[in-house]
């Protein structure tokens, strides 16, 4: 089952249903976590919500580059609705003697991977995107993020519509040296 999660990039209602999703979240808190920080966090957004979402974008992106056209403002306005539900990822980073800012990161990280992986073996739909948005101050203030908290992501969800093909798999060799 593992190696046939792919990210998929139209998806359409229903969105998961709260069962698969406490599965989801189940999955995502035992990701690797040095030191029980417990970093994680995740907002979700559908229905309405993912119209404050996509305000939410067009004001970051507006405030980020004040010479954004029109025309980009009113596409990013669309990208929420690319799925019934979106996740909003992010890690709270916490002053730790052993465990620095870089580990709480991937530990968000592995976080998501659980979380698409027990998608996948839900039938959920999904995709993990960033884009410049995810590196937004003024989007994590909109968000109403902690002082030390950082977006890791957007996960979108939803029921896969059209192409099935199998994506794309590395070859071992291109990724492996065995010393």
């Amino acid at each position: 089952m593992l190696l046939s999660r792919k990210s998929h990039n139209k998806l359409v209602a229903p969105a998961p249903i709260d069962e698969q999703l406490e599965v989801m979240f189940r999955a995502a808190l035992r990701a690797p976590d040095h030191a029980l920080l417990k970093p994680w966090r995740y907002r979700v957004f559908e229905g309405e919500a993912l119209h404050e979402l996509a305000t939410h974008m067009v004001t970051a992106a507006a405030h980020d580059d004040p010479e954004i056209s029109e025309d980009k403002l009113a596409k990013l306005k669309t990208k929420p609705f690319r799925a019934p539900m979106v996740i909003v990822a992010s890690v709270v980073i916490q002053e730790h003697p052993k465990v620095p800012e870089i580990e709480q990161i991937l530990s968000g990280g592995a976080s998501v991977q659980n979380l698409l992986m027990a998608a996948h073996f839900q039938g959920v739909g999904a995709m993990w995107r960033t884009g410049s948005l995810a590196f937004s101050q003024k989007m994590m203030d909109l968000l109403g993020f902690e002082d030390k908290e950082t977006l890791i992501g957007f996960v979108y969800l939803g029921t896969e519509e059209g192409d099935k093909r199998q994506a794309r798999i590395s070859e071992i060799e291109e990724h492996v040296t065995r010393i």
